[in-house]
C-alpha cells in the first residue's frame, strides 16, 4: 500500500473571488425562489426605509409652535407603525425560506461531494486521512450553508438599506452627506485591509479542524489497540497538542476578526458626530428644518447600523469562504481516468492473466515492483507470498487497475487492461480481503451486496458454503438481523465468514483472497477451505497467504521479495529448491535444519 499522507495534494492558493462565485452558481440553480426572496427583501427593506420618513413628518408636525396638529402626528405615527410591521413580517418570511435554501444548497453540495468521492481513483483515499475527508463532508458544508441561511440575507438586507439610506440622505440634505461621506473611505479601507488578514487564518482554522478530525478516527477506529498497548495517556496527549492547534488557530482567526466590527462602529459614530455637527450648522443657518434634520439622522443611523453589522459578521463570511475552498479543493480532485473511447467491455472472462516486465511505485521515486512477470493459466490457483511490503497488495491494486502500471503491461484474455473498461474488468473479480467491510443492514443485504437481485435461497446456499448459517440461523431474527454499523454486534471472524459468503454469491470467474480466512479459528479455517476449494473450480483465483500452510495446493506460488519475484513453481518444486519459500515455510513451522 502507498504511505498515507505521502504526495497528498497541498492546499491550494485562496481564490476569494472564484469561491464565491461556485458557491452563488449553487443558489443560482433556484432562481426563482431567489427571484421571490429579492423582491421579499427589497419591499421589506421600503418598509424600513419609509420609517425615518413618517417619524420626520411627525416630528416636523409636532415642532410647530403653537399650531400642534395631533392628528397629523398621530397619522405619521400609525404609518410608520404599519411599515415596521410589515417590514419585520417580511423579513421573517425571507429568514424561514433562506433557511429552507440553505438546507437544500447543502443537500446538492453534499451530495455533489458524495458523487465525487465514488469517482475519485482509490490513491486519493490512500494519502488523505478518513477524517479529513469526514470533516468537509460535515463541518465544511455545514459552515458554508450556515452562512448562506444567514449571513447571506443579513448581507443583502444591509445592501439594499446602506443604498436606499444614502439615496434618502442626498435627497433629503446633500451638504449633511459630505459629514458621513468623510469616514466611508476609512471603513472600507480598514476592511478590506482586515479581510486580507484573516482570510488565511480562517483557511488554517479549517484545516486544522480537519487534521483534528483525521486523528480522533484513525485513534478511534483503533481502540482495542490502544487499550491492549495502555497507550491512553500518550494518545490523550497527543490528541491535547492536535486540540491545542485547533484552539490555537481558532482564537488566532477569531480575536483578529472580532477587531473589525467594534473599529468599524467606531468610525461609524465618528461620522454620525460629524453629522450631528453638521445639522445643527445648517438648523442655526436657517438652511434645514427640525423634519428634514431628524430623518436625516434617522436614516444616518440605518446607513451606518448595516455597515456594523457586516462587519461584526465579516468573520463568519471568511471562515465560510475558507471552508468553501476546502470543498471545491475536493470536488476539483482529477477523477480516476475515463476508459479509451474504444475500451472492452469484459462479458465472458476465461481468467488468463498475464504480467510481462511490470514495473510501478506509488510515488515517482520510490519502485515498489521492479520487473514483475507471470502467468495465471485459467481455473488455476494463483498464490503470492512474501514478507510484509515484498508488493503482494501492490499486485491485487494493479490487476484492479486501482492503480496503473508505469511501464510494463498486464493482460486479461490477452487483453492490456488499459484496453478494457474499468468496470467490467472489475465485476469480473470477486474480492474477500483481510480487512472485512460490513454495512448497517440486514445479514441478508449484506451476502447480497453486488449481486442484483439475488434471492433468499441463493443467499442461504452461499451462508452454507461458508459454514455460517447454522450461526446466522441462532440469531433472534436470522437472516433479517440487523448488523451495527460496521458489525459491532457480531465477532470479527462472523464478519469474515459474511465477506466470504458474498464472494462466493458473487458469480464471477475470477477470485481474489486477501488472506480471506485470517480471522477465523482452526477448525472453521478447514471447513472454509474445502467449501471454497469446490468453488474455486474454474476459476482463476490469486491468494495472498501470510500462513502458507492455506497454499500448499495452489497450482503456482509466486514468491516477492522487495518488489521482484525470486521464485515461481509449485509448493513441492519451491520446497525441493530449498530456496526463498522453503525458508519462509519452514521458519512457520521451525523445521529448518
Amino acid at each position: 500500500m502507498p504511505p498515507r499522507g505521502l504526495g497528498a495534494k497541498k492546499e491550494r492558493p485562496k481564490d476569494t473571488r472564484g469561491t464565491i462565485i461556485r458557491v452563488l452558481r449553487y443558489l443560482a440553480r433556484r432562481k426563482i425562489a431567489l427571484a421571490l426572496l429579492f423582491l421579499c427583501t427589497l419591499a421589506s427593506n421600503l418598509g424600513n426605509l419609509l420609517g425615518p420618513t413618517f417619524a420626520g413628518k411627525a416630528i416636523g408636525a409636532a415642532a410647530d409652535a403653537g399650531q400642534v396638529d395631533f392628528a397629523v402626528v398621530a397619522y405619521y405615527a400609525k404609518a410608520m407603525l404599519a411599515a415596521y410591521l410589515l417590514s419585520n413580517m417580511l423579513s421573517f418570511l425571507v429568514n424561514q425560506a433562506m433557511m429552507r435554501l440553505g438546507r437544500r444548497v447543502a443537500n446538492q453540495m453534499r451530495k455533489d461531494v458524495f458523487d465525487k468521492l465514488m469517482k475519485l481513483p482509490v490513491k486519493y483515499f490512500d494519502r488523505n486521512q478518513a477524517g479529513d475527508i469526514i470533516s468537509r463532508v460535515s463541518y465544511d458544508i455545514d459552515v458554508v450553508t450556515t452562512c448562506l441561511s444567514a449571513d447571506l440575507v443579513q448581507i443583502l438586507t444591509s445592501a439594499v438599506t446602506v443604498a436606499g439610506s444614502l439615496f434618502m440622505m442626498l435627497w433629503i440634505s446633500p451638504p449633511m452627506v459630505v459629514g458621513l461621506g468623510l469616514t466611508i473611505p476609512m471603513a472600507v479601507a480598514f476592511t478590506r485591509f482586515m479581510g486580507k488578514r484573516t482570510r488565511p487564518l480562517y483557511s488554517k482554522r479549517s484545516a486544522s479542524y480537519g487534521r483534528m478530525n483525521g486523528y480522533v478516527e484513525e485513534m478511534f477506529s483503533g481502540q482495542k489497540t490502544i487499550l491492549a498497548y495502555a497507550y491512553e495517556d500518550q494518545v490523550c496527549g497527543d490528541f491535547s497538542d492536535i486540540n491545542r492547534d485547533a484552539a490555537e488557530a481558532y482564537r488566532a482567526a477569531d480575536s483578529l476578526g472580532m477587531i473589525t466590527g467594534p473599529t468599524i462602529n467606531m468610525i461609524n459614530n465618528l461620522g454620525l458626530s460629524l453629522v450631528g455637527m453638521a445639522g445643527a450648522v445648517l438648523y442655526l443657518l436657517g438652511a434645514a428644518g427640525m423634519e428634514q434634520i431628524s430623518s436625516f439622522v434617522l436614516y444616518s443611523r440605518k446607513f451606518c447600523g448595516p455597515i456594523n453589522e457586516i462587519a461584526n459578521i465579516m468573520n463568519e463570511i471568511y471562515s465560510a469562504l475558507a471552508a468553501a475552498e476546502r470543498v471545491f479543493t475536493l470536488l476539483d480532485q482529477p477523477e480516476e481516468p475515463a476508459d479509451a473511447p474504444d475500451a472492452l467491455t469484459l462479458d465472458r472472462v476465461d481468467g488468463d492473466v498475464e504480467a510481462e516486465h511490470v514495473r510501478f511505485g506509488y510515488l515517482p521515486d520510490q519502485t515498489v515492483l521492479h520487473d514483475l512477470s507471470f502467468h495465471a493459466e485459467p481455473g488455476k490457483t494463483f498464490a503470492i507470498v512474501g514478507h510484509t511490503g515484498a508488493g503482494k497488495t501492490t499486485i491485487i491494486n494493479l490487476l484492479m487497475r486501482f492503480y496503473d502500471v508505469d511501464s510494463g503491461e498486464i493482460r486479461v484474455d490477452g487483453h492490456p487492461l488499459c484496453a478494457v473498461t474499468r468496470a467490467s474488468l472489475r465485476r469480473a473479480y470477486a474480492m474477500v480481503l483481510q480487512d472485512t467491510w460490513v454495512f448497517h443492514g440486514t445479514i441478508f443485504d449484506n451476502i447480497a451486496y453486488g449481486k442484483e437481485g439475488a434471492t433468499r435461497e441463493e443467499v442461504e446456499a452461499a451462508a452454507k458454503a461458508a459454514r455460517n448459517h447454522s450461526y446466522i440461523m441462532r440469531l433472534p431474527q436470522g437472516y433479517d438481523t440487523v448488523i451495527q454499523e460496521d458489525g459491532g454486534n457480531i465477532s470479527k471472524g462472523q464478519k469474515q465468514l459474511l465477506t466470504i459468503a458474498r464472494a462466493m454469491l458473487y458469480d464471477t470467474h475470477m477470485l481474489i483472497l486477501d488472506e480471506a480466512t485470517s480471522n477465523v479459528d482452526t477448525n472453521t479455517e478447514q471447513q472454509v477451505q474445502k467449501a471454497m476449494q469446490a468453488l474455486m473450480q474454474g476459476k482463476t483465483c490469486f491468494v495472498i497467504a501470510h500462513r502458507l500452510s492455506t497454499i500448499q495446493n495452489a497450482d503456482k506460488i509466486l514468491v516477492m521479495d522487495h518488489g521482484d519475484v525470486v521464485e515461481q513453481g509449485t509448493h513441492d518444486e519451491l520446497m525441493a529448491r530449498k530456496g526463498t519459500y522453503y525458508r519462509l515455510y519452514a521458519a512457520q513451522f521451525d523445521t529448518i535444519a
